[in-house]
């Protein structure tokens, strides 16, 4: 299962009821960060969510309203002791953008490692065994006025097991725990793979951040068939989606429109303008398009679970 808590909404700047858009998503012992303004460790702290849980924090791109809370969030992570290394992804120019980053939070007692984008998908287990198989992160590109990079997590789901499959092969019952973990087992001089006593895989669970960006067809396609896709709706009104194409954000209405053309299960709207002051007042141009529509709000959250659990 995963669960995932939307920190924040707002685009820009904080306001006194709203933080910065910023998305925290657990699996099991570890987590990512998908963006980090000003005030996120805050946010996290007022969900009751643990800051040393996080693995990776996944920037969309370097603006400040989207980056500005790492410094003060790593001296956090710093001063609880921590100890295993801190990983941070991000578009293009990671390293450039990093070292004014680094120079804020100064020494640290754990090791920051840099990753590129993990494009096509990075195996979480790679970065913490703590893990498990089938977590996987990538990244899409987006549409706003400097590189960007929305991200897509998976969690993938095995086939079930066959037990007359490892009865057929003789495989003894002890070690069939073994194969249901995705491991290799060896039987004298036999060597049994996972895929030997295991059905077609199942379907897993899909969560996307669309961090800022205009319509484009890399979210959509992105989005296809997404449990939960939490999207970036800076406008509230129809008529400011020439507003929103220039300052590549979108329109309720456009967040809707992409997650029904992807196929989604649920959207939340996120990253509203400063202007907005009650975004359900405009939830009815999105529920046009989408009717699964949901006006993000601070500190919301929800467990995804495998279809039949």
């Amino acid at each position: 299962m995963l669960q995932v808590t939307l920190l924040g909404t707002a685009a820009l700047y904080p306001l006194p009821q709203r933080a910065l858009t910023a998305v925290y998503l657990a699996c099991g012992g570890r987590a990512v960060l998908f963006d980090c303004g000003e005030g996120t460790q805050t946010a996290v702290v007022r969900a009751g969510l643990s800051l040393m849980k996080l693995d990776l924090i996944a920037l969309t791109h370097y603006h400040g309203d989207h980056c500005l809370g790492l410094p003060g969030l790593m001296q956090t992570l710093g001063s609880m002791d921590r100890s295993r290394p801190l990983y941070v992804t991000g578009p293009e120019g990671l390293e450039t953008a990093f070292v004014p980053i680094a120079a804020l939070a100064g020494r640290l007692p754990y090791e920051v490692r840099l990753l590129p984008s993990p494009g096509g998908g990075l195996r979480l287990e790679t970065l913490d065994g703590a893990w498990g198989q089938g977590a996987v992160l990538s990244c899409f590109q987006t549409e706003h006025r400097v590189p960007s990079r929305g991200y897509v997590f998976r969690l993938e789901r095995k086939g079930r097991f066959l037990p007359e499959k490892a009865e057929a092969l003789g495989i003894p019952r002890e070690l069939w725990g073994r194969l249901q973990r995705g491991e290799e087992v060896r039987l004298g001089s036999r060597l049994f793979s996972p895929g030997q006593v295991l059905g077609e895989p199942r379907r897993g669970l899909k969560a996307v951040f669309s961090g800022d960006t205009g319509e484009c067809a890399a979210l959509t396609e992105a989005a296809k068939d997404a449990d939960l896709l939490i999207c970036e709706a800076t406008y509230g009104e129809n008529d400011q989606a020439d507003l929103a194409a220039e300052r590549g954000h979108m329109t309720f209405a456009q967040a809707a429109r992409t997650a029904a053309e992807a196929g989604a299960r649920r959207l939340w709207l996120a990253h509203y303008s400063p202007r907005i002051e009650d975004p359900a007042a405009f939830l009815p141009n999105a529920l046009e398009w989408f009717s699964k529509t949901v006006c993000g709000q601070d500190g919301m959250g929800t467990v995804l679970r495998f279809d039949g659990e």
